[in-house]
């Protein structure tokens, strides 16, 4: 057998300025994440950060990220962030190693099969419309709570009572702003009984509890709702001759769908109200494309293919806010990455947040362009890393941006959101990238008006 040979020696990779004793880099990390990860690229395309005991490779250009993302058995899920991720749900498909995704992909991916989309397009404009419908002329609304209503109830069935979905979401945000913060303390401080852990687990044990909940309401019906539980929950049992997934697994799969796809989606189509109502000409073209393809009854997949420029203003609100800023990766074996040779058990961690906002992949890259995207032109591999990439890449990609789109449309069409203030929206503490105290006014769009409603803006 021969043994290609390894890479000529690169230089030393550098450290991240500013790491301070015992934390490391901890408190730049705190005070304001997104800039500290910006700034690494200035150091190389490989660089060590530290984050009080724990060290991790953070990969900074799309050509070594694509790398990363293409092999998945030799960079498995694993490190910091995925040993806290698993805490609560467990080994789905989005947390489960390189020995137990392919199975799980493969019984999983038909429920989001081509096939099932019309059903799920007509339940996601079914909760859209229930939502908008309590919203009043004027009124300043809670876009993530509304948001995540939507999402939730096209991923669970519809019957949930509304004092269910907000505990759920609540509960949500607890676990999620958990995870973030365990992921970068010592272990033995999740030991400790304060308040905020006594709220985590809290809120893990009511997540599980309703998880097993739905799913025994779900098979005692033995009826599909066109939801996605209802697509999960058919497609996970024996297929080809193989056994399904397991009751564990079942449970452990819903309970990711629930964390990842509610949450994602939700906080993608609030960042993406949020840009557009500071871009009056921006609303006023996906009014004027909405008019034309949502004003003609029941909506279609084919429907979703008309919507263009929401479908931009979609990726460039991905790019500019993915859902998901930092993820972790382990490597299995002795390897080489850049030139430099690391060795088995490496934390190795890749951001969509700081690769998209790079100026050689998207030119004015902090600038809300939604015309980049015209025309099909792909971005550089590794360039746009919001849905993951290679074998790990989203199974449910093409579902979350159908259901952003449509809600970004419906809602531009029948209202134009206006800023509370000028202030700037900050990011919350969490494992996605949410906005913090989001709150938006709606001022209702008289049928058949293409026309934005406000003519001025705000810069993003």
């Amino acid at each position: 057998m021969i043994r290609e040979p390894a890479p000529p020696p690169a230089a030393t990779i550098a450290t991240a300025p500013g790491a301070l004793p015992l934390l490391g880099h901890l408190v730049a990390l705190v005070r304001d994440k997104f800039d500290f990860l910006r700034t690494l690229s200035a150091h190389g395309d490989l660089v060590w950060v530290h984050i009080g005991p724990w060290r991790a490779l953070v990969v900074t250009g799309a050509e070594l990220s694509h790398e990363v993302l293409r092999d998945d058995r030799l960079f498995d899920k694993g490190g910091y962030l995925f040993d806290r991720i698993r805490e609560t749900g467990g080994n789905g498909l989005v947390s489960c190693a390189h020995a137990d995704h392919r199975r799980q992909r493969r019984l999983v991916r038909p429920s989001f099969h081509r096939d099932r989309l019309p059903g799920y397009v007509r339940v996601m404009s079914g909760q859209i419309d229930a939502v908008l419908g309590r919203w009043r002329d004027g009124e300043v609304v809670d876009v993530l709570a509304d948001m995540k209503t939507i999402t939730a109830r096209t991923m669970l069935p519809g019957g949930l009572p509304a004092d269910v979905i907000g505990r759920m979401s609540e509960d949500m945000n607890v676990v999620l702003a958990g995870v973030a913060w365990r992921s970068i303390l010592p272990k033995g401080l999740d030991r400790v009984p304060t308040p905020a852990n006594r709220r985590y687990r809290r809120a893990q044990d009511r997540l599980r509890a309703l998880v097993t909940e739905v799913i025994a309401d779900h098979r005692a019906s033995d009826t599909d709702h066109d939801d996605l539980l209802s697509g999960l929950l058919a497609s996970c049992g024996p297929r080809d001759g193989a056994p399904g997934l397991s009751d564990a697994e079942v449970h452990d799969q819903v309970l990711t769908f629930l964390l990842a796809g509610t949450e994602t989606t939700a906080n993608v189509v609030c960042w993406a109200l949020h840009l557009v109502s500071r871009h009056p000409e921006v609303e006023r073209r996906l009014r004027a494309e909405a008019s034309g393809v949502l004003d003609g009854g029941d909506v279609t997949p084919d429907d979703l293919a008309r919507l263009a420029v929401a479908r931009n203003v979609v990726l460039e609100t991905l790019r500019l806010y993915p859902p998901i800023f930092l993820l972790t990766r382990l490597t299995t074996r002795d390897t080489h990455l850049g030139g430099h040779a690391l060795p088995a058990g490496t934390t190795v961690a890749y951001s969509p947040y700081a690769v998209q906002r790079r100026a050689e992949h998207f030119p004015d890259p902090d600038d809300f362009v939604p015309d980049r995207w015209d025309g099909g032109q792909e971005p550089p591999r590794g360039a746009f890393l919001a849905f993951g990439g290679g074998a790990r890449r989203c199974v449910g990609d093409t579902f979350g941006l159908a259901e952003a789109t449509l809600m970004l449309a419906t809602i531009t069409l029948r209202w134009s959101m206006r800023p509370t203030s000028d202030d700037e929206v900050r990011p919350a503490t969490s494992l996605v990238l949410s906005p913090r105290a989001l709150r938006l006014r709606p001022l209702a769009v008289p049928s058949g008006t293409p026309e934005t409603l406000h003519t001025t803006g705000a810069s993003a």
